[in-house]
């Protein structure tokens, strides 16, 4: 049985514009053998397009149809919940033109959904008017429960963070569809037309993407050069089935 990779990004392939050592040949080496992959990111500030033009200006063979990000994901969820629901989003490009391509409709005038993405710059104004329309009745979907990413300097606030404060404001917790949601995985799972049992998950995070994989029947693979440290394994009450220091190590492992 071949192997399927679901690959996050940031912290596995990348920390913010920079590539992790290695990885860009462990992706090469999956284009080159027709390996099903996808990069399955809880990134939704950018579009596929944009995802793979970033990536492959630093050195990774990537196309759009290789990435699926959690935009999609939601987007798909909005528009599958009520189709042609109008929407208030709260983030970047990639949320905006997911939900557009869905069939949503984006309004600030009574919406039936406030969405909370990722965004490069998060303006105070957008998310009091979210905090606003959810305490009217709008329901509130969130992209990512991630509080913060890798970043070249550091931890950089994320989508988790900002759904917090918005949730703290108005009492209403968001529903969350990126990782570790099933609902990604099985809209990934289904571009790829494989099972969870032929796929492995790579990523950094403990609580999202080893959690993802625990919780979708998939094998997982912590790497270390994102969120989760060694030290941090104790913590979990669950574990990954391998950790690696970095993506390049899954090149010499072979799955049983």
């Amino acid at each position: 049985m071949e192997i399927a990779y679901l690959l996050d990004m940031d912290g596995v392939l990348v920390r913010g514009g920079i590539p992790i050592e290695g990885s860009a040949d462990f992706v090469g080496a999956l284009v080159e053998s027709m390996r099903a992959f996808q990069i399955f990111t809880n990134n939704s500030r950018y579009t596929p397009e944009d995802h793979a033009h970033r990536l492959r200006g630093i050195g990774f063979p990537i196309e759009p149809h290789h990435i699926y990000t959690s935009a999609m994901a939601t987007a798909r969820f909005v528009s599958e919940q009520l189709p042609g629901a109008s929407v208030y989003a709260i983030g970047d490009q990639g949320l905006i033109a997911a939900l557009q391509a869905a069939g949503c409709r984006l309004t600030v005038f009574s919406p039936d959904y406030v969405v909370l993405g990722d965004a490069d710059s998060y303006h105070y104004e957008a998310i009091a008017k979210g905090a606003q329309l959810v305490s009217a009745g709008a329901r509130f979907v969130a992209t990512s429960p991630d509080p913060a990413v890798p970043a070249e300097k550091g931890l950089h606030p994320a989508c988790g963070a900002v759904a917090a404060l918005i949730a703290e404001a108005t009492g209403m917790k968001p529903y969350f569809i990126g990782k570790p949601n099933s609902f990604m995985t099985r809209c990934a799972l289904e571009r790829l037309r494989v099972s969870a049992e032929q796929t492995v998950l790579v990523g950094d995070r403990m609580d999202t993407d080893v959690l993802a994989g625990l919780e979708s029947g998939m094998r997982s693979v912590l790497v270390l050069t994102g969120v989760t440290t060694f030290a941090d394994l104790s913590r979990f009450s669950f574990k990954p089935d391998l950790t690696v220091a970095r993506l390049s190590d899954l090149s010499d492992h072979v799955w049983g």
